[in-house]
């Protein structure tokens, strides 16, 4: 049973986060999930499409290898504006509106990219589809949050994101199947179609968040059949009202990423997102060219190549629980294993199959921990500010991101070695574990032992709005 209050007029008042807390996981929280997911794998499809093409765009248009790191990196310098713009507007109108509207951009832009003509056009196509996508994903992961109970959080937030790892790795089996018999504009043509197939199913099936809902004072009937959704056993009184017990934070929701004491963990938070980030598209972007210039084919490498996406996915349900339990004590480790995975790739790259081997394992670290860190991230900032402050760590990730790909270019072009330019990407995992263990020794000095409860011990315990 839901806690329940009395206000002055004896109208009882239904604690939000306290209901939600002691509910198991069911069905609906199960549905909202696997949208959220779809939401993501389309997401994950077309942000890694463009690396998967690289080698056969390069071939048709005469480019070298450098003069795609640019094109790269429009679409990330999109998704990292995205982040930045729709995580705090996300908290202003509902999660739910942002979702659908970057899902209609990102299958616009995919659209938009199978008729691109020449390198010009293709960059400011690629920097309007980042846009769509940067919107997308942290809105998706504080819908997902907010629906579930902290003791399970975690967990559905990694399995929901899982569905941009399967996304970016199925990327890489069509472009594998597609590009020799339709060439690379094929999997733009798939990429843009599917996501505006979604969209009639995300308007009528997606929630907005009932924590939103209850927060900006909402109809109380919506926030009614929402939990009557969760729960359909549950009896509400007539009149029931209902309040979320964290601070309303008005102004600007930036700025309240720190106050409070958040400081300190946003700016780390910050460091993990960047370095993790950096890697994650080095690699996507790179690997597929890399094996390239080592003898494999272009559909060799791109299935090669798409066992990071793989290796992320199984790394995201395998540490799931552990970071529940664990939190940045867990992701630490995970990110010293990548280190040393990624390092691998470069020793490896002459066998297909060691190489291979490397290259999932450094997808269970980098991917599954960057995942885990969406997750811990979005249970760390209270309802009014969380799109905010997961859109703004994933916005500063997406520095690195942008950064990843360049850097890539830059030591491919000045002739490094294939183990030089992958002990240096090991270089940016091994800064994200020792943030992981700053975050860690944070957590524990505020006698948090999970990332999830950490805003519980810096939040006032303040009614929202009924």
């Amino acid at each position: 049973m839901a806690t329940v209050q009395t206000h002055a007029g004896g109208t009882p008042a239904i604690d939000l986060v306290d209901f939600i807390d002691r509910q198991p996981v069911g069905g609906f929280q199960i549905r909202l999930l696997l949208a959220c997911a779809a939401v993501l794998f389309l997401d994950g499809f077309d942000t890694q499409a463009i690396g998967y093409v690289a080698p056969a765009l390069a071939r048709e248009w005469h480019l070298t290898k450098g003069a795609l790191g640019p094109v790269f990196s429009a679409g990330l310098f999109g998704l990292m504006i995205g982040a930045l713009v729709f995580g705090p507007l996300a908290d202003r109108v509902g999660r739910k509106k942002i979702v659908i509207f970057s899902t209609a951009a990102f299958g616009a832009g995919a659209l938009a990219t199978a008729f691109a003509q020449d390198a010009t056009s293709l960059l400011l196509i690629r920097f309007l589809t980042g846009l769509g996508l940067g919107g997308a994903m942290p809105n998706t992961v504080a819908l997902t949050s907010e629906y579930n109970p902290q003791r399970r959080r975690a967990t559905m937030v990694m399995i929901m994101f899982c569905g941009f790892s399967i996304g970016a790795a199925l990327g890489g089996l069509l472009a594998a199947g597609l590009i020799p018999r339709f060439g690379w504009r094929s999997v733009f043509v798939v990429g843009g179609i599917a996501p505006l197939v979604l969209l009639p199913i995300l308007v009528v099936g997606l929630p907005e968040s009932v924590r939103f809902l209850a927060s900006v004072g909402q109809a109380p009937e919506r926030v009614a059949q929402l939990l009557k959704r969760i729960s359909p056993h549950t009896v509400l009184a007539p009149d029931a009202r209902f309040a979320v017990h964290e601070a309303h934070l008005a102004g600007i929701p930036v700025v309240h990423l720190f106050r409070e004491g958040r400081s300190a963990v946003t700016l780390l938070l910050w460091v993990v997102f960047f370095m993790s980030l950096l890697d994650i598209y080095f690699l996507a972007n790179w690997l597929p060219t890399v094996l390239h210039d080592l003898g494999a084919s272009v559909s060799e490498a791109a299935l090669i190549g798409s066992m990071l996406q793989v290796g992320g996915v199984i790394g995201t349900f395998a540490l799931g629980s552990v970071i529940d339990r664990f939190s940045f004590r867990a992701l630490a480790l995970v990110y010293f294993g990548a280190m040393f995975a990624v390092g691998a790739i470069g020793q490896f790259g002459q066998s297909a199959v060691l190489v291979s081997i490397a290259i999932f394992a450094a997808g269970f670290c980098v991917v599954g921990g960057q995942i885990a860190a969406n997750a811990l991230a979005a249970g760390f900032y209270p309802t009014s500010v969380r799109a905010s402050g997961v859109g703004w760590a994933l916005g500063i990730g997406r520095v690195g991101s942008i950064i990843g790909p360049l850097v890539g270019g830059m030591l491919l072009a000045a002739k490094w070695s294939t183990a030089a330019v992958f002990i240096a990407a090991a270089a940016a995992a091994l800064c994200a574990a020792l943030a992981a263990i700053a975050l860690s020794r944070l957590a524990g000095a505020s006698g948090a032992g999970q990332a999830s409860s950490i805003d519980a011990t810096l939040e006032p315990a303040t009614t929202g709005r009924p």
